[in-house]
C-alpha cells in the first residue's frame, strides 16, 4: 500500500508537468490511499509534493490543485513544515489579484461576484475595461481564491505555519489585508481572518493591579481574550499557580480553553479581573489577543480588579486547535517597577458599560489630597473599598469627640433640592448633603441656607453625579436614640436595599406611636414622646425635625407634606 501511495505522488508531479488534464485523477487518487498509509508515508509524500509545488511556474490551477492536495495531507495529522508556508506564499501573490477583481467588480456595478468555481469570460469582459492587460490575471486569481481558501484554513491551524508567519510580519499583515477584502464574499476567508489574528501574538507582558506582580507569559492557540483570560487565571492564582490572589478557576474551564474534545459549552466563566492596556486602553474580551497594544516593542496588559461583574460561556472559538499559556518569568521588583511607572493610575478605566469616573479636580494651596477611589464608580463594584469612619458630632448626652467612631451619629442623605428664592430648581450641580445630626443648632450662613451644607461627597460612599429622587420623603429616624440603633436610610434605588423596585418608606400613622410609659429615659426608642400637635399636623410632620431658625419653610426646601 505505501508502495502505491508513493506512485500516486509521483503521477500528480508528472500529470502536472506533462499532462494537466489528468491533474485531478492523480489527486483523487492522493485523496484515496493518504488515510490508509502511515503517519511517516504522508510525511514523505507531503515533502515531495512541496518539492513539485516549488518546483516550477505552474499555471494557476495546476498550483491551486496541488496546494489543495497539501492541505489534505496536512489535515489528516501531517505537520505542514515547507508546504504550510508555501501554500501561503501564493496565497499571498493571488489573493491580490483577486482582491483586484473584486474591487473592480464592485465599482462596476451593484451585484455581488460570482462564486470563484463559476466565473467566466463573461466575468473577465466586465473587468477588463478598467483592468486591461491585467484583467485575464485579476480574474484568474478570483478563480482559485476558493482552493487557496481551503488549503489555507488547514495550514493555519499548524502552530509552526503561525510562528513563521509572526516572524513575517510583512506577510502576515498582506494576508490580513487579503482576509478582510474576501471574507465576506469568500466564507473560507472569515475563518482565515480570525487563524491570522491567532498568530499576530504569542507572548506578552502581565501586570497584576492588587499585587503589583509582574510577569512574561507565552502562549499559543489563544483565539480571543475570553480564553486568554481563562489561561491567566490558571497559570497565576492560588497554589497550583503562582499565588496570585484570587479564586482558582474551575477544571473544567481550564479544560475547554485548552484542549477539551466535543465541548458542550454548557459551563459559564465568571471574570475577576478587567483587561485593560498598560496605557489606559480598555481591552475588548472579544477581540484576539493581537488586540492588546504594544509598548515599548511588548504587547502588555493590567489585570484590574473588576469593575462590572460579566461571565461567559466555556469553548474555544475553534475547538481543532490546542491552546496553552505558560509563564515564562516574573519580572524582578525594579523590572516591574519601570512597568508600573508606564501603566495608566488604578481605577482609571472600567467597564464600558459604566460611566466613566469624573476627573479629579485640582486641590488648591493647603487643601488635602483628593479621594484616590472613583466616586463614578458604584460601591458594589469595588471589592478592595474600604469606607473611612464616620466623625463624631456628639450627641445629646456626650460632648462631640466623645465616644468611638462607630458610636459616632451616621449622616443623612439629602432627598430633595435647594430652591431659590423665585422658586427654581437649582442645578445639580449644586445640590449637597446636609453634614451629620448635630450642626442644626449653628447660626445660618451669609447665603440664607442651612449651616453644615457642606462640599457634595460629605457623606463616604456617596456617588457624586448619581441622580437621587430629590422629591422623595425622608424616613423618620429617631435621633436621641442609643447611637448603636441610629440607622441611615439608603438612597431610593441604591444597592442593599431592603425594599423592592417600586417601593417606598412608609410613614408611620401619628396614632401608631404610643404614649411614653412611666419613667421612661430619653433613650428609649418605645418611649419617643408624640408633640401636642400630632393631631392638628398632616401625617408625616410628627416624624421631622423642626427646621433650624431663619431657614426657609418653602416646598422646595421644606419636607414634601408641607405641599
Amino acid at each position: 500500500m505505501i508502495e502505491d501511495f508513493r506512485g500516486t505522488v509521483s503521477a500528480v508531479a508528472e500529470a502536472a508537468e506533462n499532462q494537466p488534464s489528468q491533474l485531478r485523477a492523480a489527486v483523487s487518487a492522493v485523496f484515496r490511499l493518504a488515510d490508509r498509509v502511515p503517519a511517516d508515508a504522508r510525511v514523505e509524500g507531503l515533502a515531495a509534493l512541496t518539492g513539485t509545488l516549488r518546483a516550477h511556474q505552474w499555471s494557476a490551477g495546476v498550483a491551486a490543485d496541488i496546494a489543495l492536495l497539501c492541505g489534505a495531507l496536512v489535515e489528516s495529522g501531517v505537520p505542514a513544515g515547507p508546504a504550510g508556508l508555501e501554500v501561503m506564499r501564493q496565497l499571498a501573490e493571488y489573493g491580490k489579484l483577486a482582491g483586484v477583481f473584486l474591487h473592480v467588480w464592485q465599482k462596476t456595478g451593484d451585484d455581488a461576484p460570482p462564486h470563484p468555481s463559476e466565473v467566466g469570460e463573461a466575468s473577465e469582459e466586465r473587468v477588463t475595461p478598467e483592468l486591461e492587460q491585467l484583467a485575464p490575471l485579476a480574474t484568474t486569481g478570483w478563480w482559485v481564491s476558493h482552493r487557496y481558501g481551503l488549503a489555507a484554513k488547514t495550514m493555519l491551524c499548524d502552530p509552526g505555519v503561525r510562528a513563521a508567519l509572526r516572524e513575517d510580519p510583512r506577510t502576515l499583515g498582506e494576508l490580513v489585508v487579503i482576509a478582510g477584502q474576501l471574507g465576506p464574499h469568500v466564507e473560507e476567508y472569515g475563518e482565515i481572518a480570525e487563524l491570522l489574528r491567532m498568530a499576530e501574538a504569542d507572548r506578552m507582558v502581565v501586570l497584576h493591579r492588587q499585587s503589583a506582580r509582574v510577569f512574561r507569559v507565552r502562549f499559543d492557540g489563544v483565539s480571543d481574550n475570553f480564553q486568554l483570560h481563562t489561561l491567566l487565571e490558571d497559570a497565576l492564582i492560588g497554589d497550583r499557580g503562582l499565588a496570585v490572589p484570587g479564586r482558582r478557576p474551575l477544571p473544567e474551564w481550564v479544560a475547554s480553553a485548552t484542549d477539551l474534545r466535543d465541548d458542550p459549552r454548557t459551563s459559564i466563566v465568571e471574570g475577576q479581573w478587567d483587561l485593560v492596556g498598560v496605557g489606559g486602553t480598555w481591552v475588548d474580551r472579544e477581540a484576539a489577543p493581537g488586540a492588546v497594544p504594544v509598548v515599548d516593542g511588548e504587547r502588555a496588559v493590567v489585570l484590574e480588579p473588576i469593575s462590572l461583574p460579566h461571565s461567559w460561556r466555556t469553548g474555544r472559538r475553534h475547538p481543532h486547535i490546542d491552546g496553552w499559556l505558560r509563564v515564562e518569568e516574573e519580572l524582578s521588583p525594579e523590572e516591574g517597577a519601570q512597568w508600573w511607572k508606564r501603566a495608566h493610575p488604578p481605577g482609571a478605566v472600567v467597564h464600558p458599560m459604566l460611566p466613566a469616573p469624573p476627573p479629579a479636580p485640582e486641590p488648591g494651596p493647603g487643601a488635602p489630597p483628593a479621594p484616590a477611589e472613583p466616586w463614578g464608580v458604584p460601591q458594589a463594584y469595588r471589592h478592595d473599598f474600604v469606607p473611612p469612619p464616620l466623625p463624631d458630632h456628639g450627641g445629646p448626652d456626650r460632648a462631640p469627640g466623645t465616644g468611638s467612631p462607630d458610636t459616632a451619629a451616621p449622616a443623612r442623605v439629602a432627598r430633595h433640592s435647594r430652591d431659590d428664592e423665585r422658586g427654581e430648581a437649582a442645578p445639580a450641580d449644586e445640590r449637597t448633603v446636609p453634614a451629620p445630626h448635630g450642626s442644626w443648632g449653628e447660626p445660618p450662613t451669609d447665603s440664607g441656607g442651612a449651616p453644615g451644607h457642606g462640599a457634595p461627597g460629605g457623606v463616604p460612599g456617596h456617588r457624586a453625579g448619581a441622580p437621587e429622587p430629590w422629591d422623595a420623603p425622608v424616613p423618620s429616624e429617631t435621633w436621641d436614640a442609643p447611637a448603636d440603633e441610629r440607622t441611615v436610610p439608603a438612597p431610593h434605588g441604591s444597592w442593599g436595599d431592603p425594599r423592592g423596585p417600586g417601593e417606598d418608606f412608609a410613614e408611620e400613622p401619628p396614632e401608631s406611636v404610643p404614649p411614653p410609659p412611666p419613667g421612661a429615659g430619653p433613650g428609649d426608642r418605645s418611649a419617643r414622646p408624640v408633640p401636642a400637635h400630632a393631631a392638628t399636623t398632616p401625617p408625616g410632620a410628627v416624624h421631622m425635625d423642626p427646621l433650624p431658625e431663619g431657614v426657609s419653610d418653602s416646598s422646595g426646601w421644606g419636607p414634601s407634606w408641607k405641599d
